[in-house]
């Protein structure tokens, strides 16, 4: 730190890493401080100590009060992440800012990096169900919502201007993508009218946004703005802040001399209204506050802007009359109150020449400032409007330093100007109307004929006069537009279809007036006496009491579902209709009611608390003599979701339906929406039931996905299912101490079934990948086992080696070779379902019969449900008289432990597999199930019904 203006330094070690320091507008000891991490420390002695003053702070949306404007200059405004992840604006005192203490000016969340402070306003956004609306806070009061046009529907909004009490912003209305509507406020900021269609912006590759509109410095009310209308970019001028616009008046003849030819309206002067990347450099149009009449900008002559074409005009006039200067465009630099003006090319060349003027670019003339070519990187002035001394800095060679070189005007002039040596100038707009902004105003410049300087004691501004009131000095009010915005068009304002002038305020209180709008305002910092006044037949009414209209409860947050003993806040809110005359009865739906008296006024929120899960219907009915308004609001109160399990067979046949269910625990009563993800499918399949029943009509792996969503709380479970054409089922049952220890959780059924098929593949040498073990849910335990043809079998084929595998299963199963050990002793043996001698052997083909399964697992947790069934036969059909009256086929012989079981399974040869089509239906669609535990009485009730 320094307190000798940079003489002398000193050292203070601190404890955090800055990043970024603001300094006190006022008061120059006071400095806060943010760091990487987003905190803000402050110090009041320059640095010696420092205060922690918040954490979770935003960068760039730190704001020192403005003297004069709050209460307290030692106040910060800041935005800060809750640790929710929301943002919020708090303000607070230097003195006492913890997390305790910071009053939050803003109720609810705000879109991060939306705080704005300008001069007397703060704005800020929120973002609802992809609905942004913009508030603000005039002179640090309440904030209120920006009041736009109501079908606006702004995506984006731009502060260009908040001078002179009055602010102007661009809005990307719904429909436009890269164009902005101009709009200008009354003095608190809430009403906004438009003033301008269609201004051309442009994103930069940081997201940020330029837009082609430039207040021009020196003379106020002065706008130039790039409008774009089917793809063509025109120039505008205005001079009342945006009441009336006009095109810029080309210059007679070019820079040599010539005749330009170009005439309105076919041709006109347009200008490139960019800002500069390099921030010591100055724009494509460049003003000065000191210089008051005096744009120097790049640009062309024609109908429309072009981009290429970069020529130098000048203009000392405010915009009346231009010439052209340079072919190219130039940087450019005002010294002594635009008594001299530098101009150096825009070029990627190295440079030692520059050019400069003294009589407003009537003349120029050239100075080497260097005798070795530098390539320019800016242009710096000294401090002070009325300095003569300037610096060009940049590098000869891309590996060298800056090399800085100073350039005095001042030995080019000898003496400083008199008042002899002055001249005025009226200002008027283009259609030679003085009366700009209700006032006519003189400004002196400098004789062309005059070699002096200005000095610090110049003063531009001569005299004003103010002038009587003329239409030009009224815009239309909120909720009015203009037929046409140019000057030589109609100015009559017109009430928009969705406005109803007559309709009193939204704020109007019984007992108060109010004063109808005639459509007109007075354009604001217009200082226009008498004369016209077309506000002045304003009719004064009384407030009616109007009856409550858009009544609206909310839960803070904007969830609808809480948990059991959460605090819930309701806010109620109102935007039309009396409110100090209105009862408002609240019902929270579990027995609470309640009468207020000015709820929507004085925004205190209703705090509650739910006990008991359910559904509660909270309503709040707004009511006085005019009539009453409704709002209701359902909440949902919910134990959180702690486990979801989708219960689903992993093998399942092509084309036959399939039960998928999804358990969830704890069982809620409430409402719970299950959505169902099926393969690849991005559209879920939504149900209210926690199963649903499906098909899968290709064969192969197909992944199965269940969320289960109840209130706030969301969980998800996925499965894969493997859908083939043919595959056999073996019915198992276990021994009776497996029962004594079974949970019935899937994990449990899955871990027994994993044990069993590993215990068979190893006992009979069959791949384990071509059995599955399905343990099913309740009580006696009981499974099916799957027994899958081969990975390589070809379709529609099935191996006269899966029956040998067959019999090698029973044979371990018979031969009591499949057993595990459980706990204290027990060994579990897993035997066949039925008895040897009731078995059937059922097949299809040559010598093979087929017949139709149904496969139903009953799960206790959920109830029944059929996982999957084949296609039921036609009523009343034999199927054993379409048999081909073929002989049916005795069993064959187990397989004995003397046999090489994996040869015969490796041996694999083929035989026809098609059914008839007429008993079993397409075969091609329903695989042949094969039951090899079945009792006679069963097989013929199915075959009869």
């Amino acid at each position: 730190m320094s307190i000798d203006e940079g003489a002398t330094f000193q050292k203070q070690p601190i404890t955090f890493f800055v990043e970024t320091l603001v300094f006190h507008p006022k008061d120059e000891d006071k400095v806060i401080a943010y760091t990487k991490e987003g905190k803000l420390y402050v110090s009041v002695d320059l640095g010696k100590k420092w205060t922690l003053l918040q954490e979770r702070v935003s960068k760039d949306h730190i704001f020192w009060a403005v003297a004069g404007v709050d209460r307290d200059p030692d106040l910060v405004h800041m935005e800060i992440q809750d640790p929710s992840g929301g943002y919020r604006y708090i303000t607070c005192q230097i003195q006492n800012c913890s997390d305790k203490t910071p009053t939050v000016q803003f109720a609810g969340s705000i879109d991060r990096d939306s705080l704005t402070v300008q001069d007397d306003y703060i704005f800020l956004q929120t973002t609802s169900a992809n609905r942004t609306k913009y508030y603000v806070s005039y002179r640090r009061n309440d904030f209120i919502q920006m009041k736009l046009p109501k079908y606006a529907l702004p995506k984006d909004l731009q502060i260009i201007s908040t001078d002179e009490n009055q602010v102007f912003v661009a809005v990307q209305e719904w429909y436009q993508t890269d164009t902005y509507n101009l709009y200008q406020s009354d003095p608190q900021g809430v009403y906004y009218s438009i003033l301008l269609e269609n201004v051309r912006s442009t994103k930069q590759p940081e997201e940020n946004v330029l837009i082609d509109i430039l207040e021009v410095r020196g003379v106020k009310g002065v706008f130039l703005a790039n409008q774009k209308i089917d793809g063509k970019v025109t120039t505008l001028i205005t001079y009342n802040k945006g009441r009336d616009w006009d095109y810029l008046t080309p210059p007679i003849s070019d820079m040599n001399g010539k005749p330009t030819n170009c005439k309105p309206p076919d041709c006109h002067l347009h200008l490139h209204l960019r800002w500069a990347d390099n921030p010591y450099v100055s724009g494509t149009v460049h003003t000065k506050d000191t210089a008051p009449g005096l744009i120097m900008g790049a640009g062309n002559l024609g109908s429309q802007l072009v981009e290429y074409k970069e020529e130098m005009y000048i203009t000392s006039d405010c915009g009346n009359t231009w010439r052209q200067v340079f072919e190219e465009e130039h940087h450019i630099l005002y010294l002594d109150h635009g008594g001299v003006i530098v101009a150096i090319k825009d070029t990627s060349i190295p440079l030692k020449i520059l050019k400069f003027s003294i009589d407003e670019g009537q003349t120029w003339s050239t100075h080497n400032f260097t005798s070795t070519s530098v390539f320019v990187d800016g242009l710096l002035s000294e401090p002070g409007d009325e300095t003569l001394v300037m610096t060009v800095f940049g590098h000869i060679s891309y590996r060298s330093d800056w090399e800085l070189v100073k350039v005095d005007f001042r030995p080019s002039f000898p003496r400083e100007c008199t008042e002899d040596d002055y001249e005025s100038w009226d200002l008027t707009d283009l259609q030679g109307d003085r009366c700009i902004m209700g006032q006519q105003r003189s400004f002196r410049k400098r004789k062309i004929s005059s070699w002096c300087i200005k000095g610090r004691s110049f003063t531009s501004a001569l005299t004003s006069k103010v002038c009587e009131c003329a239409n030009s000095d009224f815009l239309c009010d909120y909720g009015f537009e203009r037929s046409a915005p140019l000057k030589s068009e109609s100015s009559k304002c017109f009430a928009n279809f969705w406005f109803n002038p007559e309709s009193p305020p939204e704020d109007c209180v019984l007992g108060q007036a109010y004063v109808s709008s005639t459509g007109y305002r007075k354009v604001v910092s217009n200082v226009c006496e008498g004369g016209v006044d077309l506000q002045q037949n304003l009719a004064q009414h009384m407030c009616p009491l109007i009856a409550p209209k858009s009544l609206q409860i909310s839960i803070k947050g904007e969830s609808l579902a809480v948990k059991p003993g959460e605090d819930v806040t309701f806010i109620v809110t109102q935007e039309q209709g009396d409110i100090l005359n209105t009862k408002y009865q609240v019902d929270l739906g579990d027995g609470f009611k309640a009468i207020y008296v000015n709820l929507t006024m004085t925004g205190e929120p209703i705090r509650h608390r739910y006990e008991n899960p359910g559904i509660y219907r909270v309503s709040v009915r707004a009511e006085n003599v005019a009539g009453h308004d409704e709002a209701v609001v359902f909440v949902q109160v919910n134990s959180p979701l702690q486990a979801l399990h989708l219960e689903v067979v992993p093998v399942i046949g092509r084309n036959q339906e399939v039960n998928l269910t999804a358990i969830v625990l704890p069982k809620n009563p409430n409402l719970t929406v299950f959505y169902w993800w099926i393969g690849n499918n991005l559209q879920p399949r939504l149900t209210l039931d926690s199963f649903l029943v499906t098909r899968f009509a290709e064969t192969g792996e197909v992944r199965v996905t269940v969320q289960a969503s109840c209130g706030n709380s969301m969980l998800q479970d996925s499965k894969i299912v493997r859908v083939f054409d043919h595959f056999q089922v073996l019915s198992l049952k276990f021994t009776k101490h497996l029962d004594m220890y079974n949970p019935n959780i899937p994990e449990w059924r899955e871990d027994i079934g994993l044990v069993v098929t590993r215990l068979l593949a190893k006992e009979t040498n069959i791949p384990e990948e071509t059995l599955v073990t399905v343990v099913k849910p309740g009580l006696p335990t009981t499974a099916d086992l799957l027994v899958l043809l081969p990975a390589n079998q070809p379709k529609r084929k099935r191996s006269i080696t899966s029956d040998k595998r067959i019999a090698a299963i029973k044979q371990a199963l018979n031969a009591h070779n499949i057993s595990f050990f459980l706990r204290e002793g027990y060994w579990v043996l897993v035997t066949l379902a039925s008895s040897d001698s009731d078995s059937q052997r059922i097949g299809g083909g040559s010598g093979y019969w087929a017949i139709v399964v149904l496969f139903v697992i009953c799960l206790v947790v959920v109830g029944a449900f059929i996982l999957y069934k084949f296609k039921r036969k036609l009523p009343g059909r034999n199927v054993y008289a379409q048999m081909h009256n073929e002989k049916e086929q005795e069993m064959t012989s187990p397989v004995n432990h003397s046999e090489d079981t994996q040869n015969i399974i490796q041996g694999e040869e083929f035989i026809d597999d098609d059914l008839d089509s007429q008993t079993l239906g397409n075969a091609r669609g329903n695989h042949s199930g094969v039951v090899l535990s079945i009792n006679s009485r069963e097989m013929h009730s199915y075959l009869v019904s």
